[in-house]
């Protein structure tokens, strides 16, 4: 089964320097990138601990960093020199807000958002909105607890930025 979905693309644009956005951003972002996602539900004991352990690593804005791939380093070997950087970031406890109600959310959790620097020389923020990625699962559950996120995502996008999207 193949269904179509509509899905919500953000763009934040700045007057920012590429530099800035991503030190604002890495200072919001807590991350998992030297300990890897796996030691956290290893070293658990129970619920709280596990808990615990997530709460330690997130940022100011409630996010952790779990992958960061610079698309930039081997995109300019190919093209102009670009400076583009992915990164997953997610919270496994907003996660979990989803997932309860429809396993399949986690398609969508952790979420994906790039920083780069737009050939006009002003930085680009985005992210394609967690609740519009999960629509076509049609749980109204899901849906309200992706539209949190979706906030969380644009307030995290304004803070980084200095912009509205």
């Amino acid at each position: 089964m193949i269904e179509p979905i509509t899905v919500d693309h953000v763009t934040f644009v700045s007057d920012r320097s590429f530099e800035a956005v991503v030190r604002a951003f890495e200072q919001q972002v807590g991350t998992l990138e030297e300990t890897g996602w796996p030691a956290i539900p290893a070293a658990s004991r129970d619920q709280d601990d596990f808990e615990r352990r997530v709460r330690d690593v997130l940022g100011p804005s409630g996010f952790t960093r779990f992958l960061t791939i610079d698309h930039g380093d081997w995109v300019s070997k190919h093209e102009r020199p670009t400076r583009f950087l992915m990164y997953t970031i997610g919270n496994p406890l907003i996660a979990i807000t989803m997932m309860r109600h429809d396993i399949e959310a986690g398609l969508d959790v952790p979420v994906r958002l790039a920083i780069y620097e737009h050939t006009d020389g002003k930085t680009r923020l985005v992210f394609n909105k967690p609740s519009s990625l999960m629509s076509g699962l049609r749980n109204v559950a899901v849906q309200d607890a992706a539209y949190k996120l979706d906030a969380k995502m644009m307030a995290l996008g304004e803070a980084v930025t200095g912009a509205k999207a």
